[in-house]
This record gives structure tokens, C-alpha cells and sequence, in this order.
């Protein structure tokens, strides 16, 4: 265990990581972003669950950017809910972010319709594909072994309220599972967002933001570069860090 604590840039916020896990990257502070420019999040009275939340970066940002008063994050892994519970307490967080040691397979019981919002970055891999790491952490972050995609768009549909939305952050190349697995559990695909890692380069990651209950309206959005030329943030990803 290598612990190493990290300023975020959304305030004081500070986040305790394990470097031999999984650490969190860029795509965790587009999908806050995003989430926090939800209109439910201007309001005290929002609740936010963030599924599959690591060391708890997503409600951390969150309670940066968002008036939400309640944000909780469903963490798996027993080490890393550990350290997301340290990180509330560490930033004075304790009560408005709070964190559940649960598979989200689990949590549509437990919570039913009762969010407004629900993040997501889930595993990336199908199970079976592609080489794990021998990181049990780092495999279970990556690959579909404790959780697959339906079962966070289940959950996701099971803990929304009526017309609560959900942001998720995954690869293009599972587009054709994430429409299929939206519709199937309510969750009507509204707004998709190709993400590259600079401008004209082939996109790694999709953004998309769905409706519980919605009607049949899907945007593709502009595309989203992290990088310009240079390899300097773009002016789009600056954004992303402004409170």
C-alpha cells in the first residue's frame, strides 16, 4: 500500500489514493463536470449517488460544484471505501457525502427512486475480454468481474426518481450495449459526447446523458478534446476544473 494525498483544484479538496490501485484520471472530472450542470443540482434538496465511486473523486468534485445536498457514493471494493470515507471526513465532508460499502447489484433495494442525479464511470471491459491485471483492484476497476454494464443501468434505473438523469462515462466501442441497456431499463439516451485525448484523433471515450422515463431524443453533442496540439488543456477541459 503506497498512500499518497493529491490537491484536486476544486478548492481545498484534498483525496487520499492508493498509487498501486486504480487512481482516477480526466474522465472523472469531465463526468462531474457534466453532472453538476444539471439543473436538479441547483437545488438543496438534490440527491446525488455516484455508482462504482472508487476513493470518492465524483462526490467530492460534486460538492464543489453543486448545491446537492446529499451525495452518496456505492463503492465495492472494501480498501477503497475506506479511503473514500477518510476523504470525506478529511475535506469536512461528513453527512452531506457520504459512502456505502455495497455491490451495485445491491443498491436498488436499498435506495428506490430516491435520486435525482446518478453518476456513473463504470468498468470498461466486458468480462473475458482483454488481459486483467494482476492488481485485483486495478481488474475489478477495469473489467466487468463484480459488476457489468447492465447491472449499473439497473441500478442506475432502480434509484432514480421519475425524469432523474444519469451520467455515465465509457468507451464508444460498447455504444451499441449502452442504447441497447438504456432502453431496456428506462433509461432513454438524451445527449452523447465523443471524447478524445486531442483534436481530429479518434475518440476513447463517450459521455452519455440519459433520462429516466424520457421521450426519444438523442443529441450528438460537439466532440470533446482533453488536449490541444500542444498537449496543453483545452479551454473545454479548463472549464471542467472551475467552481
Amino acid at each position: 500500500m503506497a498512500l499518497r494525498y493529491d490537491r484536486t483544484g476544486f478548492n481545498d479538496i484534498v483525496i487520499c489514493q492508493d498509487e498501486e490501485e486504480f487512481c482516477y484520471g480526466t474522465d472523472a472530472v469531465i463526468l462531474a463536470h457534466e453532472a453538476s450542470k444539471s439543473a436538479k443540482t441547483e437545488k438543496e434538496d438534490c440527491a446525488i449517488a455516484d455508482l462504482g465511486t472508487g476513493t470518492g473523486i465524483i462526490p467530492l468534485i460534486l460538492s464543489q460544484k453543486t448545491k446537492a445536498g446529499r451525495i452518496v457514493g456505492v463503492e465495492v471494493q472494501e480498501h477503497s471505501f475506506r479511503l473514500a470515507e477518510k476523504n470525506a471526513g478529511a475535506n469536512g465532508l461528513d453527512g452531506r457525502v457520504t459512502f456505502i460499502h455495497e455491490n451495485v447489484r445491491d443498491v436498488g433495494e436499498r435506495f428506490p427512486a430516491e435520486f435525482d442525479v446518478v453518476t456513473t464511470n463504470p468498468p470498461y471491459t466486458a468480462s473475458g475480454v482483454g488481459i486483467e491485471s494482476v492488481n485485483s483492484a486495478k481488474a475489478v476497476a477495469r473489467h466487468e468481474i463484480l459488476g457489468t454494464l447492465e447491472d449499473f443501468l439497473k441500478a442506475a434505473s432502480l434509484i432514480l426518481k421519475d425524469k432523474g438523469e444519469l451520467y455515465m462515462i465509457h468507451r464508444p466501442n460498447r455504444i451499441v450495449d449502452i442504447c441497447q441497456g438504456c432502453r431496456e431499463w428506462s433509461l432513454e439516451p438524451k445527449e452523447m459526447t465523443f471524447i478524445s485525448g486531442k483534436p481530429g484523433e479518434k475518440p476513447n471515450l463517450l459521455l452519455v446523458k440519459c433520462v429516466k422515463n424520457g421521450g426519444r431524443d438523442l443529441k450528438i453533442m460537439e466532440p470533446f478534446a482533453v488536449r490541444d496540439g500542444e498537449g496543453r488543456f483545452t479551454e473545454r477541459m479548463l472549464r471542467c476544473y472551475e467552481v
